[in-house]
């Protein structure tokens, strides 16, 4: 066997003769194996010529540039949600009675929906023979359907003035229901409500004290309604159309029928626009008893209402959205020359300073709002019969203000707001019946400011404390002040979860000074000889502040059963919301809660 032998001395680093290794290895082998297969010629023999191999050491083997892309792959972060806050700022209505066995929590920020975990029944009872009871029976939340039925009641049989003549009893009854298919869902909502007051401000109108019943008032309510919406937030077109009826009817034979209309809408044109529209309309019956002698029979009235604003809204990429659009009204009512048709702009433009932590928001409005039986009674039930109801015309508007999340757990928001209104209503007592109220306006145009602020923080689901306030400014011409209207309102509130079985509660309101009338003939005191309104003289007369400070606890005993406990007026203040009309002083409720 002969070996392959390779010498030292011939490598060399010549680039002038390049032979590689691998090829005279190859062509080796295959002469080898050529050898071995020819035929005939037994064993197969091969001869491995002297070969000289050379290594070239300093070749470089190289290869193409490859392209290489040293950019990170990037994934879009997901949209944030849209946290779109409303803030509603009505016109404030001061309470009939102060013993309100809830804690109203007043929010910034629209909360989550709390889990409806089952039903509960309350019964309590107080001072001054208060009974309150209370039934909330609602299904749990699930895909195919919703209903609800809450029962209230509260009455005092005696009050402040009078034992039984100051008395007073409400009653209400809500259902509600709705049905889903698909994306759409249909509901209804049903209301019935009977109150019972009695006119206990005559203060010295009678010689002798007079009987609940010649002093007595009823307010009888009826509502119903149909609706549908869209329940798909992600849905392009998103909408709400209803259909309502309202019946208010009281004791002195004064009714009024209100059918009402509403819908509201919104297209989304991209992901930075949509047209919008709010739309209402109410159609009024009005009918009360005409009294007079010789004049028997009813008298009616029909009061029609039409608004709707359509808008375009457009939400930039830098935080600024911008609403464009109008407000067109129409009411019949025209009290002191009022025009029945109404056009007034509706531009807002907000920007994100800080995004979800401050917003500016500015803007020019006006509007038509609604007056309405029904919602006078529950503001102030001792109106006189026979009112003069109008529609007020809040002219053009400039707004101004700011919503903060500064920090976890704690939201700001503050509003101001001028404008020019016609047709506003007050509350002065009446020349005839000192006791009662009649609604009142200015002739001319006035101006009113409103300058609103609330606060809340929570920690956790331990302790919540808000504070809300309002000054109000009402630029008077014709009548002396802005009667039943107060200045300044304020509240503070908080609850305080202990432990898991005990809650506490607190409410403190102040409201400033508030105005009525007395009447006098010819400057001499009032006398309970009737005297005729013409020869009357009106003197403002301011009430005392509200301060009022509630306290309440809720302690659970087992997971069915806890107790509660209300106390209302603890400075004991026999102050006048209305003048004539001073509150109870302190008073409570205790009672037990059933959960089921």
């Amino acid at each position: 066997m002969k070996r392959l032998e390779v010498s030292k001395s011939s490598f060399t680093t010549s680039a002038g003769r390049p032979l590689l290794l691998a090829a005279g290895l190859s062509g080796a082998l295959a002469l080898g194996a050529q050898a071995q297969t020819q035929p005939g010629k037994g064993k197969a023999r091969g001869t491995i010529q002297d070969a000289e191999i050379e290594i070239v050491k300093d070749r470089v083997n190289t290869l193409p540039e490859a392209t290489r892309n040293f950019e990170k792959i990037r994934l879009a972060p997901p949209p944030k949600p849209e946290r779109k806050v409303t803030y509603s700022y009505p016109d404030f209505q001061l309470p009939a009675t102060r013993l309100n066995p809830s804690v109203q929590v007043l929010t910034v920020a629209q909360e989550e929906l709390a889990p409806l975990t089952g039903n509960y029944l309350k019964l309590g009872f107080g001072n001054y023979g208060t009974v309150y009871g209370r039934a909330h029976l609602h299904s749990v939340r699930n895909d195919s359907y919703s209903y609800g039925l809450d029962l209230r009641h509260q009455s005092s049989a005696n009050g402040p003035v009078d034992g039984k003549n100051s008395g007073v009893s409400q009653t209400s009854v809500t259902a509600n229901g709705e049905i889903y298919r698909g994306t759409t869902a249909l509901g209804a909502t049903l209301d019935l409500a009977r109150d019972r007051y009695n006119f206990y401000g005559y203060n010295n109108q009678f010689v002798t004290v007079p009987s609940d019943d010649d002093i007595k008032q009823t307010f009888t309510r009826f509502g119903a309604r149909v609706y549908a919406r869209n329940r798909a937030p992600d849905a392009q077109l998103q909408y709400e159309v209803g259909v309502g009826f309202r019946h208010f009817g009281d004791h002195y034979g004064v009714s009024e029928n209100n059918f009402l209309l509403n819908a509201k809408a919104g297209y989304a044109l991209s992901e930075t626009s949509r047209i919008v529209l709010d739309a209402q309309g109410s159609f009024i019956s009005d009918k009360e008893q005409l009294n007079t002698i010789g004049q028997p029979g009813d008298v009616t009235r029909t009061r029609n209402f039409v608004q709707a604003t359509p808008a375009v809204e457009i939400t930039g990429k830098t935080g600024l959205s911008v609403t464009l659009g109008a407000t067109l009204g129409y009411s019949t009512d025209v009290l002191y020359g009022v025009s029945k048709g109404a056009a007034y702009p509706a531009l807002r433009v907000g920007y994100a300073v800080v995004p979800e932590k401050f917003q500016l928001y500015g803007g020019l409005g006006g509007a038509l709002q609604r007056v309405t039986r029904y919602d006078l009674s529950q503001e102030n039930p001792w109106l006189a019969p026979g009112q003069t109801l109008a529609d007020t015309h809040a002219g053009y508007t400039v707004y101004a203000g700011f919503t903060s999340t500064p920090v976890s757990g704690l939201e700001l928001a503050a509003r101001a707001t001028a404008g020019r209104s016609r047709n506003l209503y007050f509350y002065r007592n009446s020349p005839n019946d000192g006791s009662k109220f009649d609604l009142v306006y200015d002739s001319t145009t006035i101006n009113v400011v409103n300058v609103h602020a609330e606060a809340l923080y929570s920690a956790t689901e331990k302790v919540r404390v808000g504070a809300k306030a309002d000054y109000n400014h009402y630029g008077m011409k014709t009548l002396a002040q802005p009667f039943g209207r107060p200045t300044f309102l304020g509240t503070l509130y908080g609850t305080y979860n202990v432990f898991d079985k005990l809650l506490l509660g607190a409410n403190f309101y102040y409201y400033s000074r508030n105005y009525g009338a007395s009447y006098a003939a010819n400057g001499t005191l009032p006398t309970p000889v009737p005297v005729p309104p013409y020869l009357l003289v009106e003197t403002p007369v301011q009430t005392d502040a509200v301060i009022d400070l509630s306290l309440r606890a809720d302690y659970r005993i087992t997971p069915k059963f806890s107790i509660f406990v209300l106390a209302n007026n603890l400075a004991n203040r026999r102050y006048q919301p209305y003048l004539n009309y001073p509150v109870k002083g302190i008073n409570a409720i205790a009672g037990l809660t059933y959960s089921f």
